[in-house]
């Protein structure tokens, strides 16, 4: 039986196509492609897992606003919850 010719991942200029189910079929594990010394030392995460903020972290909290107010930022465009943040800061400074 013939094997199927695999379209490459990539065209003449070096862009990647997008993969497909049978390309990710494809892909073996970093252990099985990496030299040794690269695989130890890969972060040890588990699909998903974020790995360490580089920030302090913010606090997710569900919070009730009037519609009126969460209009009016969300009306300001991207960046909305970061403004509603600065505006709250802002008030406990007393600005």
């Amino acid at each position: 039986m013939r094997k199927k010719l695999e379209k490459p991942l990539t065209n003449e200029a070096g862009e990647v196509r997008e993969l497909t189910r049978a390309d990710i079929r494809r892909f073996r594990p970093p252990a099985d492609v990496l030299p040794a010394d690269l695989v130890t030392v890969l972060p040890k995460r588990k699909p998903g897992e974020r790995g360490p903020q580089k920030a302090p972290t913010k606090e997710q909290v569900t919070l009730r606003l009037d519609h009126d107010v969460l209009e009016h930022f969300k009306a300001t465009g991207a960046g909305w919850q970061t403004r509603i943040n600065r505006t709250l800061r802002d008030a406990i400074k007393g600005g």
